[in-house]
C-alpha cells in the first residue's frame, strides 16, 4: 500500500504514474478529497475519464476496488446487504431438530453477521491488509432518486445501519468516487457531503499527451492528426461528441491498420470507432470529414 499524497503536485506525479494526466484543478480536489476523507463526486461526460480515475487511485494506492455499478432499479439488496434466508431457514430446521427452537435465542442467532451476504457499500467499509479500499459508485444518475436517499448515511459517516444488526461502520473511512454523466441531476443533498468536480474534455495538448501515454506505438504525426481531428469534431452539432476513450481506441484502430497519416477514405471506414450514433456518421462521413482533415492538415502546414 502506498502512502496517500501530500501535496497537488505529488498527486500529478500519483495518477501520471499510471498514465492518467490530470489537469492541475482536478489533481487539487482528488488531493482535498483524500486529505480531508470526502468523497469525490465526477461529473462529465461519457468517456472523459471519471471512471478510470478510481481505477488509478486504487492500482496507485495498492487499494482494492470496489465498484457498485449503478442502473435502474438498483436497490439496497444489490447495493449494500440481504440476509441469507436459505442459510437461516436451514438454521431454524436445525434448531426444530434439536429441540432448541427457542424464538428469542433464534433470532439473536439467525440475525447474525455470519447470515448477512454483503454487497458492494457494505464491502466497502472493510479495511483490507492493504488499507480501507477505493468505493466507485458509478453512473449514480442512472439509479432511481430514492437509491439516493439511502447513500446519506454512509457518504457522510461512512457507515450503515442493519435493522436487526446494529450500526457497522467503517473502521477506516475508503476513498469514495462517484461519477455521473448527467442523464439527471442529483440530489443536492448528495452533492453537499461531496467534492465536486466537472470533468471536461482536455484541450489539444493534454489530448495528446493521454493518447501517447495509451498509445505509445501509434505514429507522433498520426496521432497529432487525430487530436486534431476530433479536437474539431467536437465543435460540430453532433448527438454524442466523442470522448478521449474513443479518441484512444481510434488510435489504437489506425495504428492496427498500419496508417501514418489520416486520408478520407480511412476515416470514412473506421468513424464507427469514434462516433456511436448512425446519424453522426452520416452527418460526418464523406465531405464533411474531408473538410475537417483539410483544416487539420492546413493547420500543420501553416
Amino acid at each position: 500500500m502506498s502512502a496517500l499524497p501530500d501535496s497537488i503536485a505529488a498527486t500529478q506525479t500519483l495518477l501520471a504514474g499510471a498514465d492518467y494526466v490530470a489537469s492541475r484543478s482536478l489533481a487539487t480536489t482528488v488531493y482535498l478529497a483524500l486529505t480531508m476523507q470526502r468523497p469525490l463526486f465526477l461529473e462529465g461526460e461519457a468517456g472523459v475519464g471519471k471512471t478510470e480515475i478510481a481505477k488509478v487511485l486504487s492500482q496507485a494506492l495498492g487499494r482494492p476496488l470496489v465498484r457498485l455499478q449503478c442502473y435502474e432499479g438498483l436497490d439496497l439488496a444489490s447495493a449494500a446487504y440481504e440476509w441469507n434466508y436459505p442459510r437461516q431457514m436451514l438454521q431454524i430446521r436445525l434448531a426444530e431438530a434439536a429441540g432448541t427452537a427457542d424464538a428469542g435465542a433464534l433470532a439473536k442467532t439467525i440475525f447474525d453477521e455470519q447470515f448477512l451476504l454483503k454487497r458492494p457499500l457494505l464491502q466497502a467499509l472493510e479495511t483490507s491488509p492493504t488499507g480501507a479500499p477505493v468505493l466507485l459508485i458509478d453512473e449514480l444518475d442512472r439509479a432511481d432518486e430514492p437509491f439516493e436517499a439511502f447513500l446519506l448515511e454512509v457518504l457522510a459517516d461512512f457507515q450503515i445501519t442493519i435493522p436487526e444488526l446494529g450500526v457497522i461502520k467503517a473502521t477506516e473511512p475508503p476513498i469514495v468516487i462517484i461519477t455521473s454523466n448527467r442523464t439527471r441531476e442529483i440530489h443536492d443533498a448528495v452533492k453537499r457531503r461531496c467534492l465536486y468536480f466537472w470533468v471536461d474534455y482536455p484541450d489539444a495538448q493534454r489530448e495528446l499527451e493521454i493518447v501517447a501515454r495509451k498509445v505509445p506505438q501509434a505514429n507522433a504525426a498520426l496521432s497529432r492528426q487525430v487530436v486534431e481531428f476530433v479536437q474539431r469534431l467536437r465543435t460540430r452539432d453532433l448527438y454524442k461528441q466523442p470522448g478521449v476513450a474513443e479518441t484512444i481506441d481510434w488510435t489504437r484502430a489506425l495504428t492496427a491498420l498500419d496508417k501514418l497519416a489520416l486520408d478520407p477514405e480511412t476515416i470514412n471506414d473506421t468513424l464507427g470507432t469514434l462516433l456511436k450514433y448512425q446519424d453522426d456518421i452520416a452527418k460526418i462521413q464523406g465531405s464533411e470529414a474531408a473538410a475537417i482533415l483539410a483544416e487539420v492538415n492546413a493547420r500543420a502546414t501553416a
